[in-house]
């Protein structure tokens, strides 16, 4: 006897999703912010590519490399360039759109504000010129790793990692053994960062004195 599918219901989101089906569902949310994807749509084309094998998103080939009864797995390609790969289970992909819930509504000032005094932000929040900021994230893309010469004379290795949270994407640089300390997808704590604003782009940079934690390694 087949069972039929309630679609649009899935398994009851928020507090009640595995922590497992969280991460991934935020992973996938911030790299649509990243390529400046509609959820919707973004989460719509694994659920094709589901169907027929494969789809396509702005820059991005969503391939469905294997698929069981109750899961799939997908491969995410930018112009050859692969871009991740995971599993989605099943359940996921019969909701409709789970992205939804990681939408990024704008902090009001008072929100901001009140942030603010104890300098624990999100990156929404964050303008040129703050301090001492406090920032948990999760690591999009590390480039791969150029040798630059430092205003001492030494050498040193340095990259321009991207990082997100739900409220937007900003570039942290990272030195030397930091670049070995984390890798793409990690959730890592920044502490006593500054914000500057270097060729036209905000980064986020990890001043004296400050360091940074990975919390969950991906």
């Amino acid at each position: 006897m087949r069972m039929k599918v309630s679609r649009g219901r899935g398994r009851p989101r928020g507090k009640y999703r595995a922590p497992a089906d969280f991460r991934l569902l935020q992973y996938l949310a911030l790299i649509s912010m990243k390529y400046g994807i509609d959820q919707d749509d973004f989460f719509n084309s694994f659920v094709e590519a589901w169907k027929r094998q494969q789809s396509t998103c702005k820059s991005l080939l969503i391939e469905c490399r294997k698929r069981t009864r109750n899961y799939a797995v997908f491969l995410i390609t930018n112009s050859c360039k692969v871009v991740a790969q995971f599993s989605i289970s099943k359940h996921i992909l019969e909701e409709i759109n789970p992205l939804k819930e990681f939408a990024y509504a704008k902090a009001s000032k008072r929100t901001i504000l009140e942030r603010a005094k104890v300098k624990h932000l999100r990156i929404g929040d964050l303008k040129s010129g703050m301090n001492r900021i406090n920032l948990k994230v999760r690591i999009l893309e590390i480039p791969k790793p150029r040798s630059v010469i430092t205003r001492f004379g030494g050498s040193a290795t340095v990259t321009n990692a991207s990082i997100a949270d739900e409220t937007g994407i900003i570039q942290l640089p990272l030195w030397n053994k930091q670049i070995d300390a984390v890798s793409v997808g990690d959730l890592i704590q920044v502490e006593n960062a500054r914000v500057v604003t270097f060729r036209g782009e905000r980064q986020l940079r990890i001043s004296r004195g400050g360091h940074l934690n990975v919390v969950e390694k991906r």
